[in-house]
């Protein structure tokens, strides 16, 4: 079975010179979640411009379910849903008519009951014959989300699918999201809000500068690069590390009133006893302990920045 989306040797060089991509390789399979993270300018939503045939790329395949994006357009076009960054819609039409007109343009049967259970899902029921200039930029995202699944595409392409929205579609467009998967849609975003990758993502790559440089499970990757840290609450203000400890990899955060320490919850020896002991060896004042788990944030920021 040939997996959702196929990229191979992808590259894109502007006419100025400015490489976007570098090489892009990557498959993501029927059903999946899979996140692109990446810093402002990273290549996110360059790539996903080009699967969805809205940017023309140097050099290179896309193959989406088999299908030559480029061979083949309309065909793969077809199983795209694309619900970009920006808003674009012709605000006199009314919220139920828009939605018909883009299931439409793919040459898609009317489907007076799909669409009336799509708008329900994005709480749009009671505005379907509202015009676009009426609603409020949070529900205008529900309408541009509501587009791009008016034809029941196989892929979805959500990019910054809840910047600046509010928590009402942010809730309903992951719970909506949800489902989807559950019926076989694969869904591919971008976003900043890291930790719903974290949440969501069966998989995670990371892109920066226009280069793939992870993709990997979002569990395993955590497993493998997530490390735990020790806070250590102090129940005076010290200005620095104890001279007795100065051996440890701590970090002094807090103003003074927290010290911190990163270990490796899977090695054999986290260090954290001993630690604790030379702490009470030098008459250290302590008040509270704490343990956290790092995020999927904090792993992106180093891998981004150890590339700097």
């Amino acid at each position: 079975m040939s997996p959702a989306l196929s990229v191979s040797a992808v590259t894109k060089t502007y006419k100025s010179g400015q490489v976007a991509l570098h090489d892009i390789n990557l498959s993501v399979e029927k059903g999946e979640i899979f996140a692109l993270l990446g810093p402002n300018g990273a290549g996110k939503t360059t790539l996903i411009s080009i699967i969805c045939g809205l940017v023309s790329m140097t050099s290179g395949r896309i193959l989406v379910d088999g299908r030559d994006i480029v061979q083949e357009y309309r065909a793969a076009r077809a199983m795209i849903g694309l619900v970009p960054q920006e808003i674009a819609l012709d605000i006199f039409a009314t919220v139920e008519d828009t939605v018909r007109f883009s299931r439409g343009l793919f040459g898609r049967r009317a489907a007076p009951a799909h669409i009336e259970q799509l708008l329900r899902d994005l709480s749009l029921w009671e505005k379907r014959r509202a015009p676009v200039i009426e609603l409020s930029g949070g529900m205008k995202r529900r309408v541009m989300i509501a587009k791009a699944l008016s034809h029941e595409p196989d892929i979805l392409f959500l990019d910054e699918p809840t910047a600046g929205v509010d928590v009402g579609l942010r809730r309903d467009m992951w719970d909506l999201v949800r489902r989807l998967r559950d019926r076989g849609v694969t869904i591919i975003l971008t976003t900043h809000y890291i930790e719903e990758a974290e949440e969501m993502a069966d998989r995670v790559g990371v892109i920066d500068r226009g280069r793939l440089v992870l993709v990997e499970e979002t569990a395993a990757l955590m497993h493998k690069l997530g490390k735990r840290r020790l806070s250590i609450m102090m129940q005076q203000r010290i200005g620095a590390i104890p001279p007795a400890l100065v051996g440890w990899p701590l970090r002094l955060e807090a103003e003074g009133e927290r010290l911190v320490y990163d270990f490796d919850a899977n090695a054999p020896d986290t260090g954290i006893p001993r630690l604790l002991r030379e702490i009470d060896a030098a008459g250290i004042d302590y008040k509270d302990l704490e343990t956290s788990r790092t995020s999927l944030e904090d792993i992106f920021v180093g891998l981004v920045e150890g590339r700097a």
